[in-house]
Formats: C-alpha cells, structure tokens, sequence
C-alpha cells in the first residue's frame, strides 16, 4: 500500500465516523410565524454545531398538542425536542416526563427571563422548558375604521365598548367585520379566549370544592356576550376560526378588531405580510369593572423528554433558539419589529426595539399584568390564567371547547352549551376524584 492510498483510506475512515458522530434531532413545533422562521434560520445553529442535524415536524396547534401528549405519556420516543406549553411544563415536570435544563451554558443567562414566564415554567425553583416566544392578549385594532366611524379606542376599553364599536364599524357588504374571535374547538384555541373572557366577566371554572361552575350566572353571561357579538359583528364561519384563520382575516382588512395573542402584533404590523400594517392600533384586553380584564399568559417553550438519548446535543439547540443571540439573530436578519416577544427584560430595555415595536409596552404591560395564581374574581383552587392547571384539563377543556364551539355555530343554544359543560366537567372531575 503507498502512503497516499494510506492516507486517503484514513481520511475517509476519519470522514466516515465524522458522519457517523453525527446526531440527529427530531423537534415537534408548532406551526405559527415565530417557529416557521427559527426553522429558516438553523444555518447559525449548524454553524456552531457541525456535529448536530435537525429534522422538523411542524403541525397545527391541536394535533401538535395531541401527538407530543401521546409520544411522552407512552415513552414513545418519537421526538428529541418537544414545542409545549405553559400549561404542560410544571405537569408534566412533576410526573418526572421532562429532563430540567441545567446546562443551558454561562451566556444564556436565565435571570434575564421575565419572571411571569420563568416562574411558569419552573418546578421547584429549576428551569424545565426555554421560552422561545411569550405572550399576554390585547386588542388590535384598525385605526382607520375607528376615524371613520368618529370612536376613540381607549387604552383600556370595557367589554361594552367593544361591543358597541364592532357593531359600528361592521360592513358586511365590503367583507368588514367588526370583531374576529376564535371560535376553533380546543382548550387552547377557543377556551383559551373564552376563559380568560370569563374571569373578567367573575365566571370560574370550579369552586373552592372543584365543583364545575358552568350552571352559574356569570358563564351565561359570558357565553350569551359572546356569541350575540359574534353574530352581529362576526365574520361567517368563526366556529372554524382559531389563531392562525383570524390572523390572516386581519391582515388581509376584514376584521376591525381582533382580540388575540400579543405576539400577532408584529405580523399585522409588518407591511410585507399585513395589508393594514400602517393603520393598527393596540389597547389592553377588555374588562366589566369587576377587577380582571380577559387577558392571558402563555409561552411556547422548547423541552427535553425524560427519556431522551440526545439530550447534550437537545439542551444545544434550546440553548441557541431561546438566546439572547438569537433575537439579536432575527433582529439583523428580518429587523427588530419581528425579534421572538414577551420572554426578556433586555428586549424590553432595547431602545431599538421600543422604537421598532409600538405594543411593545402594551405587551409587558399585559404580561406584568396577568397573575396565574389569582386568575379570577371570585377565589379558586387552581392556577392558570386561560387554563387549569391540573392533568385532567386538556380532556375536559377541549370538550367544553367543541360545545361552546357548536353554540356559535348556531347548533345549539347557549343553555344546552352550558348544560352540557357542566355535566361532563362533573362526570370527569368525579371520576378523577377532585369531587367527594
């Protein structure tokens, strides 16, 4: 054998096991703006991690939430990153199925997170999930139609006056439609709305006894509010609507105003994907004067599954994607209007930013404001602002959600609606054992 075939065998054995060394990571995400442009820009990420592959299993909200609950209850496997929510992390923390995130590196610096999030994805004072994104709710709102129609958007408007003004800036014939809401069954698409509507109107999901309070007053206040308004001033077909549908209702001008998550602020004010860019207004989530106005608090969060045999290289990526580095990534890629929202005090403190951003105060305010352990007038034996923290909840929250959902849609009354809430939230709550 001459040296050169040698060497050119060894540096094709050394190029072999390089290959070899190479790890895959399999991450389930969510399929909203922020995460659609993470996945453009992982070039940094490989970059700095020749070692590490990423393979994306991007789905809608529901299903991703259905798939990611089933691979990680039966150990499946199937995913090395999870995308998961404010309501899954503690839970599923205490049920030993996430790996805590100890070693996010000397740079990441943690306390640099907003407090409202961090503590919600925390067990026992460690950091189980990464924010990549978080958010409040509020009112966006066309300044244009407002003008038009002689009203004045308040800061912090009541439920009445959004009301009244949906109804006045409503013109069917041009496919205008005063409000857009979701309407989308799911305990994270319209019951995430809806229940955060209700604390504000003094409704509860469950007394001190964890007895269902869907036959009280304050539901079916809530509930017939809704569904008149949506009715009146609605688009057709909003019982088919969640985040995603109302947001490209919006950007292309036929909704006045839309009550949804603090992070669509940036799309609908982005001229290159928004029709209605230089004409958006934003105000606090509506209030009845009882102390609670129907606004949330959620992150989207990135996390490890107990059983993962990647984890080193896992801890990695969410160490990248949820950085300091990579908002100022975004930032010089797609400028800073568009940087991941509502996870950092210094993006808050960045004089580039606030200028950029318009809600950026509006939506620190929203998220400082929202308080997950008092989340309601009237005192409960849960936390969770637009949701319950407890296990059982994605199960009798989405069923709640499909009756609501039907109440909209005009296939049944309010009151079979809440009949039926009512039942299956005590049949399933009795058979979990919350009620004696």
């Amino acid at each position: 054998m001459t040296l050169r075939t040698f060497l050119l065998g060894a540096c094709s054995a050394l190029a072999f096991a390089g290959m070899a060394s190479a790890e895959t990571l399999t991450i389930a995400t969510v399929n909203n703006g922020d995460m659609i442009r993470m996945q453009k820009l992982t070039d940094d990420f490989k970059a700095k991690n020749p070692g590490i592959d990423l393979e994306w299993v991007t789905l809608e909200e529901n299903v991703l939430r259905q798939k990611v609950t089933t691979d990680i209850a039966t150990k499946g496997g199937q995913y090395d990153v999870l995308t998961i929510g404010t309501y899954e992390v503690p839970i599923w923390a205490k049920q030993g199925w996430l790996l805590p995130l100890d070693n996010l590196g000397d740079s990441y610096d943690v306390n640099d997170l907003l407090p409202a999030i961090r503590s919600g994805i925390s067990q026992d004072g460690k950091l189980y999930a990464a924010p990549f994104y978080g958010e409040s709710s509020m009112v966006m709102y066309r300044k244009d139609l407002f003008d038009a129609a002689g009203l004045k958007m308040p800061d912090a408007p009541t439920w009445d006056f959004i009301a009244d003004a949906a109804k006045k800036i409503t013109n069917k014939d041009k496919e205008i439609y005063g409000i857009c809401l979701r309407g989308k069954a799911g305990w994270g698409e319209n019951m995430a709305f809806l229940t955060a509507m209700a604390n504000s109107f003094g409704a509860r999901w469950f007394d001190e006894q964890w007895k269902p309070q869907f036959d009280q007053p304050e539901w079916k206040d809530t509930l017939t509010f809704y569904v008149n308004l949506m009715k009146e001033a609605g688009p057709p077909g909003a019982s088919s609507n969640g985040f995603n549908e109302n947001l490209a209702l919006f950007q292309t001008g036929k909704c006045g105003m839309w009550i949804d998550a603090t992070v669509a602020a940036s799309f609908v004010s982005n001229p290159k994907e928004s029709t209605v860019a230089d004409k958006v207004g934003f105000a606090l989530a509506p209030d009845k004067g009882l102390g609670k106005r129907g606004n949330w608090l959620w992150a989207w969060n990135l996390a490890i599954p107990a059983g993962s045999q990647k984890s080193e290289a896992a801890e990695k990526f969410i160490a990248w994607a949820t950085s300091k580095e990579y908002t100022a990534l975004v930032a010089e890629k797609e400028g800073w209007l568009n940087a991941p929202p509502g996870t950092r005090t210094s993006l808050y403190a960045n004089a580039d930013y606030q200028k950029a951003a318009p809600f950026a105060k509006m939506t620190l305010d929203s998220i400082n404001s929202a308080d997950p352990t008092k989340p309601t007038v009237k005192p409960v034996p849960y936390v969770g602002v637009q949701f319950v923290a407890i296990p059982e909840f994605q199960g009798i929250g989405t069923a709640v959600g499909q009756q609501f959902s039907a109440a909209l849609a005009g296939q049944i009354s309010v009151d079979q609606a809440l009949q039926s809430a009512q039942q299956l939230a005590t049949r399933e709550m009795t058979k979990a054992g919350y009620i004696k």
